[in-house]
């Protein structure tokens, strides 16, 4: 059992803050996707603070350092993210009073910049032709250069990632669906959201199927995700997890960001609709079952892609 070496009052900010992290809604998307046998849901991970499905690792990540002494105030938080991630880590941060800094690809979202400068984060930027690859060597290259002003979180290699959606995520989902879910579905990126949540639903119950997804191209639109096999593999990645892995363009996954805003009323990210287009695939080879993806975040932070999408 860890012991905690918090100060009291950082102690204390944590758990106000914890309150804030998970819990989110799961909602049947039966407009979208009709079939009386086969159900599909999603978790709206956007209604958490940091906004998206990152603030689980992001927060835990954080959590973890500072109950081992790691991370207090007078270190300053690396790591590199397209964005979701270092916006979770900002929000976590802003909160409990932790400096952060964030290697970031340079053609980011407007909108993620923004809310990125809004929570105090230091930006450094990276070549847009390198991806979240060319981000993450130059944060292990800082580090390497200030061992004592950092505390690389490095979240494609951190236990915690992965191991948040195992103590929480997975068990909300299996609560919320009764135990029915028969089929969990999720893209890979840092693969934390799919390794955590599949390991912790097979722990429930070894019949549930885990399926990932990645792009169907190493060029692809799907900010946050990883084509694998010309991708820096994370750390904590096991191929052999999924019971199988697909793919999916990004061409649906917009088109899939305009039905669900016309059918469900839901703006979505188009990670978000691509995670909805692979649990359609799934659901269409069933007679029967409970399928459930999370939606990684909303369309708040995509108005260049959105405004693209629905002028066609």
């Amino acid at each position: 059992m860890q012991t905690l070496v918090a100060p009291p009052a950082l102690e204390t900010r944590l758990k106000q803050v914890e309150k804030l992290i998970g819990n989110t809604p799961l909602v049947p998307l039966d407009r979208v996707y009709q079939n009386p046998k086969v159900k599909i849901l999603a978790k709206l991970e956007w209604q958490q603070l940091g906004g998206s499905v990152k603030a689980r690792p992001a927060f835990n990540i954080i959590k973890q350092a500072i109950l081992s002494g790691q991370l207090d105030k007078s270190k300053t938080l690396l790591d590199a993210s397209s964005g979701n991630t270092g916006i979770a880590y900002g929000a976590v941060g802003a909160a409990l009073g932790i400096k952060v800094a964030l290697c970031l690809p340079e053609n980011a979202s407007k909108e993620r910049k923004m809310i990125l400068r809004s929570h105090g984060v230091e930006i450094i930027y990276t070549p847009a032709t390198e991806l979240t690859d060319g981000a993450q060597i130059r944060a292990k290259a800082l580090y390497a250069e200030n061992p004592d002003k950092y505390y690389y979180a490095d979240q494609y290699a951190n236990e915690h990632n992965w191991k948040a959606h195992y103590a929480h995520t997975s068990q909300e989902i299996y609560k919320q669906t009764n135990g029915e879910i028969t089929h969990f579905v999720a893209g890979l990126g840092t693969s934390g959201t799919f390794m955590g949540t599949s390991r912790g639903l097979k722990a429930l119950d070894p019949n549930i199927e885990v399926i990932s997804f990645q792009p169907d191209s190493p060029m692809h639109g799907l900010e946050g995700w990883k084509h694998m096999e010309t991708a820096i593999v994370p750390q904590f990645y096991d191929p052999t997890l999924a019971d199988k892995n697909l793919e999916v363009s990004t061409f649906d996954a917009y088109d899939m960001v305009k039905e669900v805003a016309q059918k469900e009323g839901l703006l979505i990210s188009p990670s978000s609709a691509a995670n909805l287009v692979g649990a359609m695939q799934v659901a269409d080879t069933l007679e029967e079952g409970t399928v459930v993806t999370v939606f990684a975040d909303s369309a708040d932070k995509y108005s260049e892609v959105l405004n693209n999408i629905f002028e066609n």
